[in-house]
């Protein structure tokens, strides 16, 4: 299972987003507290539309609540990773955990070195202090998806028909 871990998340509309990607993507929410929102706010709700509904997700107290009992692959993103993201291969045959910080001061600190070997960071414009979070999130999902194979994800219009543009 695919799984997306939000460390302390503070933007509704950022959470939103993601449960939408993992959704559409089938990967498992997992929503580290405090949150700074609550989740019944219309702007999360709004932001990740129907798709919530379909969402499989779990939130925490903590990240020890979390960590507890977990077996698989944690990869870290954060700017302070020793490795590019594109170092990273995704290991199939296990859990695979995609770990992401809150939007003001990302990941604490003694996790991120606790677990230094396993984390990565998206490289950027040297001056530049970050992306915004929903969209690391769809890049290592993404990325991830695509170094498994998709799994059982559609690769043709489905809604529409596959054939859609020859009959407009």
């Amino acid at each position: 299972m695919i799984n997306i871990v939000l460390y302390e998340p503070e933007i509704p509309q950022n959470t939103g987003n993601i449960m939408r990607t993992c959704s559409v993507f089938k990967m498992k929410l997992h929503l580290i507290e405090p949150l700074g929102f609550s989740l019944d706010e219309k702007h999360l709700k709004r932001s990740g539309m129907d798709y919530i509904d379909e969402l499989d997700f779990e939130v925490y107290k903590n990240w020890d609540e979390f960590i507890e009992g977990k077996q698989g692959q944690f990869v870290f993103f954060t700017r302070y990773g020793l490795k590019t993201f594109a170092e990273c291969v995704f290991d199939k045959e296990q859990d695979i955990y995609m770990v992401f910080g809150k939007e003001s001061t990302g990941i604490d600190k003694r996790i991120l070195k606790e677990n230094i070997e396993n984390c990565y960071r998206l490289p950027m414009r040297s001056d530049a202090r970050s992306l915004n979070l929903s969209n690391c999130v769809a890049i290592g999902a993404y990325e991830c998806m695509r170094q498994i194979g998709f799994g059982d994800l559609s690769d043709v219009e489905v809604i529409k028909g596959e054939d859609f543009l020859l009959r407009c």
